[in-house]
């Protein structure tokens, strides 16, 4: 099988700007920890000052780019996966593209002339992060970029998609384009939840994508919002999978596959009207780093495996292998290559 660009992934860049800070930063600020929004008037100031400390660290990041990274590095197979999505041109972009290059993504950025690259800026208070992203450039993506012939033959050469449920604040439009190209050609649509906001204000893009939906990504607190906002009436996070699972589909392909992680707890797979739930690797609590890019990380794994036509068994292990290494590490990043069996 030709592996030459059969994911392609969709999304905000964002670099991360990551520092471990203490519960009085967070209080300055008005950050909930374990938490992802978007930055406010409020939160401005706090890039400069974390661009201040010594031991900040810049790495390339947003939510869609790490997992195709992650599922790249997984993958070892260069030009495997592709990435579209806005950059400032700018310092900041220039050190975006030499990233993704090194990795050996496939990056198509649309390069925006009056706004910075989008930053993200990742507060680590043991081990937990918090997340508060100022989309800048991020938030200029146009569909006209992904209408362009060179653009436009990613999609028609990849065969699986993603795109995290952030990219909804931005680019609808592009994101509806690629669902329904996925649905006639057969083929793999996939999205994560991506936060609880998400699924609170952006309700109505985020339903009129989920028919396109073949694999549902997320987490419990986002499975949990997902349900009270549609009025489910239940916080039993395997009911919840199963009924994201039924909703209606545009394409009677592929039945749709809900996946979400717990943390430490079992990771629960629903498809065809059942549960399954998958024990995670448990990792000592000294060596738990940071758990930025985790669920970004579980979702690479997932994909390297699903688009090599294995099982979901196996999809749920390589997400549990590549989580668990990033954790062990400062931000989504990783060892020159993976040991995953």
């Amino acid at each position: 099988m030709a592996y030459e660009g059969i994911l392609l992934g969709m999304g905000n860049p964002l670099l991360d700007i990551s520092l471990v800070v203490d519960e009085e930063f967070l209080k300055k600020y008005d950050i909930k920890l374990n938490n992802a929004i978007l930055a406010e008037e409020k939160h401005l100031p706090m890039y400069q000052e974390m661009a201040s400390k010594p031991n900040v660290e810049y790495i390339a990041g947003g939510a869609t780019q790490n997992s195709i990274k992650v599922a790249q590095w997984m993958l070892q197979i260069p030009g495997a996966t592709g990435y579209i999505g806005c950059i400032g041109k700018d310092k900041f972009g220039e050190e975006m593209k030499k990233n993704s290059k090194a990795a050996g993504v496939n990056v198509q950025y649309l390069e925006d002339e009056n706004a910075p690259t989008g930053t993200c800026a990742v507060c680590v208070v043991g081990g937990e992060r918090s997340l508060i992203a100022n989309l800048s450039a991020a938030n200029c993506y146009k569909s006209e970029h992904l209408k362009k012939p060179e653009n436009w033959a990613l999609v028609e050469k990849a065969k699986y998609f993603y795109i995290a449920g952030f990219f909804l604040t931005v680019s609808p439009d592009s994101i509806q384009l690629v669902a329904e190209h996925a649905a006639a050609k057969n083929k793999v649509f996939s999205m994560n939840l991506s936060a609880p906001f998400i699924c609170e204000f952006f309700k109505d893009a985020q339903e009129k994508a989920l028919p396109y939906m073949d694999f549902v990504f997320g987490n419990e607190t986002e499975a949990r919002t997902f349900s009270k906002v549609h009025g489910w009436e239940t916080d039993d996070v395997a009911e919840i999978a199963l009924k994201i699972s039924q909703w209606p589909k545009a394409s009677g392909t592929y039945k749709r596959t809900t996946v979400i992680t717990q943390g430490a707890d079992p990771v629960i797979v629903a498809e065809d009207g059942k549960v399954k739930q998958f024990p995670v690797m448990l990792l000592p609590k000294e060596k738990l780093v940071d758990t930025n890019g985790a669920g970004d990380a579980f979702v690479g794994g997932f994909l390297s495996q699903l688009v090599q036509g294995k099982s979901i068994e196996d999809c749920v292990r390589a997400g549990c292998y590549a989580s668990n290494v990033i954790i062990q590490r400062s931000g989504c990043t990783y060892p020159e290559k993976p040991e995953f069996k």
